[in-house]
């Protein structure tokens, strides 16, 4: 696993400011002013605010997609522009634009061979991350045929693809069901316990509270509250004392010692419950373990194994390589080395090619027939002129047919 230092800045914008103008360079909004907000390596940060507050606008800069009109902003430590950090960086937009005749098998695939990895690593990956969003039963339909919220979950596995170190994610929770809220939720924790990085923009304020360890909240482009969940939703004005169910008679007595030693009253009492997210978990869960069918996405397995934090970080000698060579010609450079030192198991040996060419070439032009070089030695008390006249015969048929095949 890849591990930064946790002073590291992932993100640190000073001033960061985006004025859209028209044609006349005329201001018509100012999306984003003056922000100023620092990402830490290895956290969950929330990027919250209604509709129009600037969200979008600066996740946009970060990805290099627009440029800011004026202030500091830096990614990684270097301009949003540098192509280097592309690959440290996975994006989920609040809109999926997925090509819709592709199925999510060749969506995936696709997105692998983007960021350079084998065949053996696309399909193991992408069988990873079906499995992990709930779409493994219906990964040979074509994404033109999801729902939105099938096509939030397809949108998410290719935004984990390359294991990215810097995760975005503009409403990712938009359109999902609750079981879906809940395991897109429960994913953005395992990922930050492994140690990543993730911007978290979103409007709806219990995702954010649920897996955030700071946020800021935006307002007209400016940032109105920043801080830890902790810092931002403390009530310092009052307290819950919670307790086994009491008695009224024992209430009673409370609130009398309260009132004597305080000077207060209470202000209310109420029977907990539990909370609708959890009834709705609870009731479809009983209804899988008695194998009610569905023809939506089923609940998504565990998390990749590539993204966990057990995994080992593949190919990173493979990236050293590359990025050691020069910027002109490293692709071709490293390519062609490796090819250089593979072992060819069906390369022979050169001293015994130039042994086997030498003999080769020391052999007589013209070899002597067949019955030639077998023909015994002629036995003393035969006659010779017979075994002439054989020969003699045999090297004219052999002439003959030699002409015939000219």
């Amino acid at each position: 696993m890849v591990t930064h230092n946790t002073e590291q800045l992932v993100v640190e914008a000073v001033g960061l400011t985006k004025v859209f103008k028209d044609f006349w360079m005329r201001t018509k909004a100012k999306a984003v002013d003056s922000v100023d907000l620092e990402i830490r390596s290895d956290e969950i940060f929330g990027l919250l605010g209604p509709n129009g507050s600037g969200k979008s606008t600066i996740i946009k800069m970060i990805l290099g997609l627009l440029h800011k009109s004026r202030g500091r902003l830096l990614v990684f430590g270097k301009a949003p522009t540098d192509v280097a950090i592309k690959k440290r960086i996975g994006f989920l937009p609040e809109e999926s634009y997925l090509y819709r005749y592709l199925n999510a098998r060749e969506t995936l695939d696709y997105y692998g061979k983007v960021f350079g990895y084998d065949r053996r690593t696309r399909r193991r990956r992408a069988d990873e991350l079906l499995d992990m969003v709930g779409l493994t039963q219906v990964a040979h339909r074509a994404i033109g045929e999801y729902s939105k919220g099938m096509t939030r979950r397809i949108g998410i596995a290719q935004a984990l693809i390359n294991d990215p170190d810097f995760l975005i994610l503009d409403e990712p929770t938009s359109g999902l069901d609750p079981i879906g809220t809940r395991q897109v939720k429960d994913l953005i924790l395992e990922l930050g316990r492994r140690g990543k990085t993730i911007l978290l923009s979103s409007h709806l304020l219990a995702d954010v509270e649920d897996v955030c360890d700071r946020m800021v909240v935006l307002y007209g482009g400016k940032i109105r509250a920043q801080g830890t969940s902790s810092e931002l939703l403390t009530d310092s004005s009052q307290m819950i004392i919670q307790t086994p169910r009491l008695s009224v008679e024992t209430i009673s007595l409370i609130e009398q010692l309260i009132q004597r030693e305080e000077g207060k009253a209470i202000e209310k009492v109420t029977v907990p419950r539990q909370r609708l997210e959890d009834l709705f978990l609870d009731i479809v869960e009983r209804a899988r373990r008695e194998q009610v069918e569905t023809a939506g996405a089923m609940h998504g397995g565990s998390t990749a194994a590539f993204l966990r934090s057990d995994s080992p970080v593949e190919g990173e000698h493979v990236i050293e390589a590359l990025v050691s060579e020069s910027q002109d010609d490293k692709p071709v450079r490293a390519v062609e080395k490796a090819v250089e030192s593979m072992p060819r198991e069906d390369e022979p040996k050169q001293d015994v090619l130039q042994e086997l060419t030498q003999e080769k070439r020391e052999e007589p032009t013209s070899r002597p027939s067949v019955v030639e070089r077998q023909a015994p030695e002629a036995p003393k008390d035969v006659d010779q002129s017979i075994i002439d006249s054989l020969m003699g015969d045999t090297r004219d048929s052999d002439t003959d047919d030699q002409a015939t095949r000219e």
